[in-house]
Parts: structure tokens; sequence; C-alpha cells
């Protein structure tokens, strides 16, 4: 399988919040997503909620990318050319998995490089 038949004509949707990524040692309840390892947990967060958490490092400035697509366990590389692509545009990108679903998260201000890129690999951009 090619990743790039499933970013062809795929759908990807912009997020209209604005997201944080802390490091801290507690989960959070509003959490959009939790990862926790032997050291640490990192929370993502909307950004209004940056205050009820007591982190050691707060990232803000995030806005989330949604591929909305069903992606096989056996796809292999897809988040590796969407990364490749983001990174060709100069965009950081900070990945969260789900499932079923896969998210991208880019700085505000490389979201419209990014959204333009992901356009020219064929995706379809929902905000």
């Amino acid at each position: 399988m090619d990743p790039s038949e499933f970013l062809r004509d795929g759908t990807v949707s912009v997020s209209s919040e604005t997201y944080a990524v802390c490091r801290t040692d507690h989960d959070h309840p509003d959490a959009f997503a939790t990862v926790r390892e032997a050291g640490e947990t990192t929370v993502v967060v909307e950004s209004d909620d940056v205050e009820a958490i007591a982190a050691d490092a707060v990232e803000p400035g995030w806005r989330r990318l949604t591929f909305e697509m069903d992606l096989p366990f056996e796809l292999v590389g897809f988040l590796a050319a969407v990364a490749t692509a983001l990174a060709e545009a100069d965009v950081s990108v900070f990945v969260l998995s789900s499932y079923a679903t896969d998210h991208v998260l880019v700085k505000e201000a490389d979201l419209p490089a990014a959204v333009r890129r992901l356009e020219e690999l064929g995706c379809a951009i929902v905000e």
C-alpha cells in the first residue's frame, strides 16, 4: 500500500481550537490526549485549560490536523510521508495517534504552510 493513495482525496480537518502541550506529573480530565511514561506525563489541552494544570513545561500555540480517513494497520509509512512533506515546508509537528485516527499538531503560525502542503498532496482540507 502506498501512503500517497490515502493522502490523495483524503480529508483533513483543522481544529478551531488552539492547544498546549504540557509536561506534568498527573492526568487532566479535559485533556485531548494524555501520554504516560515512567518519568513523565504529557497532556494536550486546549489553551484555555493550561492554568488548571500544574505543568513543569508548557509549549503553547498548536493547532490540530486530523486525518479523517480509515488507515489500515498494515499501512507502512503514512506518518512518515506526512512528516516528510511538512518538513519540506519547514513545519515542525507533534504527532498523536489513536486506534483509528492520526492527528498532527502544528504551530499556529505554520498552519497556512501546512495546509498548503497537504493540499499539494491531494488532501481536502475542512476547517
